[in-house]
């Protein structure tokens, strides 16, 4: 479950089962369907906390959902139960509340929202659950307690870094030291922050089999969050930047109840670290098998080793494709590459140095024209001539090597193939049924299977 909207939705649903008062029953003595007490306590889709010195603290918003897992003592009774559950002030006792959850499925978890009218900012709450099972009831639960927390940090974070200082270019290859400060704020517990600029909803927990939510912690994701080292402290963090220029981070405070701050911004620059990309020859043909030298750049390889390469090919036959490069003790590689994309290929590679730090990526690229050459003289290409009934003859010339076939249709008229000579050129003849314009459409295929790029040839029949 998120923290916010989706919560919500979720409440709806449970607005169709209906709250109601419950009347008191006396604890069960029968066998077999004894009503047991309830089992796995959640409230906000938290942990319960049994302790009363360390609530779980809760954004109240209108709804605070408690729910446990009711049964009997007769695991195959699959008879509706009623999950009962009663909530009050710490500090008053006397006001104490019960909502149920009717016609509860036994061994799921069942929901109940707690009188929203009872719950109150910053006070600390009890509650506890039981099964009922007709005029039986179990036990008790434990006493869990929350307080109701619906006051966001009064101030946003103070952000700071020592390694890499606002308005200056920064040499990158290190990881950025980021400081991170509640400002003031003594209820703050934790930061969250982004490169992107979205903070995104937090995710405090997953529903599991019978309903069982699994409680997330945000901050064991620490390339999004961190604690403070004390309520309302600090924490400090090392972050790589997914890119060089000029770089924003964004932070927010969260409370206990992961209520957030306003937002600060932190914008530093750094110089980019793209690694070289160099082929043994510098203008590879179609179709060539080509050894690709990847350098990393001389200031980053001297912050920290360069050890492996990210390559991302684009354009060829095999469609887009990564892959990883190791890197030499000098931090270079190598790799080799068949270039055959129709119109061309492009890779773009980027370094990842010892410390994590990942480079700015480099692009190498190369365009090809693989349509083949079209001629006759009988109907020149955007000209006329000939006639109806007039033979021509239109020859195909590769401008790549490898091509065994060219697959061509006049207007639209079914395909014809035909095998290409040992220069890898073809020639066919034509005889025009009538007057006209005609459009002729060829391409060719190469030895590997390659459709190559279709070439479009008009003329006039006179």
């Amino acid at each position: 479950m998120s923290f916010g909207a989706p919560v919500r939705a979720v409440l709806a649903i449970l607005g169709t089962l209906g709250l109601s008062v419950a009347a008191a029953v006396s604890p069960a003595s029968a066998a077999g369907g004894t009503p047991t007490t309830p089992t796995q306590l959640f409230n906000g889709y938290r942990n319960c906390s049994t302790d009363a010195d360390r609530p779980t603290y809760l954004p109240s918003r209108g709804n605070v959902v408690v729910e446990g897992i009711p049964g009997t003592a007769d695991t195959t009774d699959s008879s509706p139960l009623t999950a009962r559950y009663q909530v009050w002030p710490v500090g008053d006792p006397a006001r104490t509340e019960t909502v149920t959850h009717d016609r509860a499925v036994p061994g799921r978890e069942a929901t109940a929202i707690l009188p929203g009218d009872l719950l109150a900012d910053g006070q600390t709450y009890a509650w506890r659950a039981q099964t009922v099972a007709g005029d039986a009831a179990s036990d008790w639960s434990a006493t869990c307690y929350v307080t109701i927390d619906d006051t966001v940090p009064a101030n946003a974070p103070a952000v700071s870094s020592p390694n890499y200082p606002p308005d200056r270019w920064n040499q990158g290859g290190d990881p950025v030291t980021i400081r991170l400060n509640a400002g003031g704020a003594d209820d703050v517990a934790g930061f969250q922050y982004s490169w992107t600029g979205s903070l995104e909803t937090i995710v405090l927990a997953d529903i599991g089999d019978q309903g069982i939510p699994r409680p997330r912690d945000p901050y064991a994701d620490p390339d999004h969050f961190a604690r403070t080292d004390a309520p309302g402290g600090s924490a400090t963090v090392d972050l790589i930047p997914p890119y060089g220029g000029a770089v924003t981070l964004w932070v927010r405070s969260l409370d206990r109840a992961y209520n957030p701050s306003e937002t600060t911004s932190y914008r530093f620059y750094v110089s980019p670290t793209p690694p070289t990309v160099t082929p043994a020859d510098p203008a590879p043909g179609f179709g060539d098998t080509t050894t690709f030298t990847l350098r990393p750049d001389a200031a980053l390889q001297a912050r920290s080793p360069v050890v492996s390469y990210s390559v991302h090919t684009s354009g060829g036959s095999d469609g887009d494709r990564t892959f990883e490069v190791a890197a030499a003790a000098d931090g270079t590689a190598t790799t080799q590459l068949t270039l055959d994309g129709v119109t061309g290929e492009q890779l773009d590679v980027t370094s990842r140095s010892a410390d994590g730090w990942v480079s700015d990526p480099a692009s190498w690229g190369i365009d090809y024209d693989t349509t083949p050459t079209v001629a006759s003289e009988a109907y020149p290409e955007n000209g006329s001539g000939g006639g109806a009934g007039v033979p021509g003859t239109f020859t195909f010339t590769p401008k790549v090597k490898g091509v065994v076939s060219y697959t061509y249709s006049f207007n639209t008229e079914p395909e014809v193939t035909v095998a290409a000579g040992a220069d890898g050129g073809a020639s066919i003849d034509w005889t025009p049924a009538s007057a006209g314009s005609y459009d002729l459409q060829v391409h060719a295929t190469t030895r590997s299977g390659i459709q190559l790029t279709t070439y479009d040839y008009s003329f006039t029949v006179d």
